[in-house]
């Protein structure tokens, strides 16, 4: 039997510290077993990271998304990559977090250094797989990534 694990400003501050030692700006905490059928995880994030847009098919992939410490930009697209729908979620504000269903087109832009998001879904882990990326944006890695990424941020300065 595991110990509770607690969500502290010792985990955010290490999540923090590591994402920004991470070449992808982003940290996991896992608090679930790989075969849980429940994940949860906290995840650190800093603004340089892409989280590019896509979706989950599978019926029992619903999201979960709730920002306990810092900012960030969700974005919500059509299937031609039009957005649809723009939030910004901040731990504290009106709007902290959302629940994504699956099929849905979306994005998280970090609008502050050293967010902290808690994410969770259904398990097992499965990569992101044919036709769950959005055919209308970069990938992670390639050449357009920090245009896009300036685009997406951008989306939500009349927002600030």
């Amino acid at each position: 039997m595991r110990s509770p694990a607690f969500l502290d400003q010792a985990l955010f501050a290490d999540l923090a510290r590591k994402a920004e030692q991470n070449p992808r700006q982003r940290q996991h905490h896992n608090f679930h077993e790989m075969q849980e059928p429940c994940h949860r995880m906290a995840i650190g994030l800093q603004p340089d990271t892409y989280i590019p847009p896509h979706r989950h098919l599978r019926a029992d992939k619903a999201e979960a998304l709730l920002v306990v410490k810092g900012r960030l930009g969700l974005l919500i697209f059509d299937q031609d990559g039009a957005v649809q729908d723009k939030r910004i979620l901040a731990a504290g504000s009106d709007c902290v977090g959302v629940d994504l269903p699956p099929g849905i087109f979306h994005a998280l832009v970090v609008l502050e250094a050293d967010s902290i998001l808690f994410e969770c879904k259904a398990g097992p882990y499965l990569p992101i797989g044919e036709g769950e990326h959005a055919s209308w944006a970069p990938r992670e890695g390639s050449l357009e990534v920090a245009q896009y990424l300036g685009w997406m941020r951008a989306q939500f300065e009349s927002l600030d």
